[in-house]
């Protein structure tokens, strides 16, 4: 197979990151979780003290942080400053302001263009995130968008770190709404993504359909 980027978007709990890993380690391909990179510069924002609505404080910590992102899917890290903080920006913190940081359009515009430098600079590589396949990587050779219902993406996000599930549910639902109505780069399907609803599907069942997908693409 040739070079090639496929993109996967869809909303917390879709299951794209298991996937999306999964994926590049079944097809050999390099693995890019962009979401890694507005945590990272959300832990930056709350480091430093400032309000992650306050745009202009936003864009010069993100201006001035250093982020490497790790692409074997085997073992991907994402650096900020040189430091590994894959750990840190799960933290519930940073997920609680990661919304407000990715939202300032400047700090869209400074990832967007690392990203795609580093889809630039793989040969084959699935990226994931919420505008991959609509702004990121608009000529992606293979667009998904994965979804689920909301009650089964808060029990997955519940059972995964293991929190109540009401209150899951009640912060993704506003994160949902918050990425899907922002003025930069919402979280939106594209228009020729293929649409898997992953509800009633197992990750292995997930993975072997997008294979049977990227290799029918080439």
């Amino acid at each position: 197979m040739d070079a090639w980027v496929v993109a996967v978007d869809g909303p917390s709990g879709s299951g794209k990151s298991t996937v999306s890993r999964r994926l590049a380690a079944e097809l050999h391909a390099g693995y890019l979780d962009t979401g890694a990179m507005y945590r990272a510069v959300t832990l930056a924002v709350l480091t430093a003290g400032a309000d992650p609505t306050d745009a202009e404080a936003v864009v010069k910590i993100a201006s001035e942080v250093t982020l490497d992102s790790g692409t074997d899917p085997e073992n991907p890290h994402i650096r900020l400053n040189g430091e590994v903080v894959d750990g840190e920006i799960r933290g519930p913190d940073v997920t609680g302001a990661v919304s407000a940081v990715s939202a300032v359009p400047a700090v869209r515009a400074l990832l967007v263009a690392r990203q795609r430098e580093i889809i630039a600079e793989a040969d084959r590589i699935v990226v994931e995130g919420r505008d991959i396949g609509s702004v990121v990587a608009p000529d992606a050779d293979l667009k998904v968008y994965l979804t689920a219902s909301a009650a089964t993406r808060a029990q997955r996000r519940s059972a995964e770190h293991d929190t109540d599930l009401q209150t899951t549910a009640a912060a993704m639902a506003r994160r949902d709404a918050l990425d899907s109505s922002r003025a930069a780069d919402p979280l939106a399907q594209a228009p020729d993504a293929v649409v898997l609803d992953t509800t009633e599907l197992g990750i292995d069942e997930v993975v072997s359909r997008l294979v049977e997908l990227v290799r029918s693409s080439r």
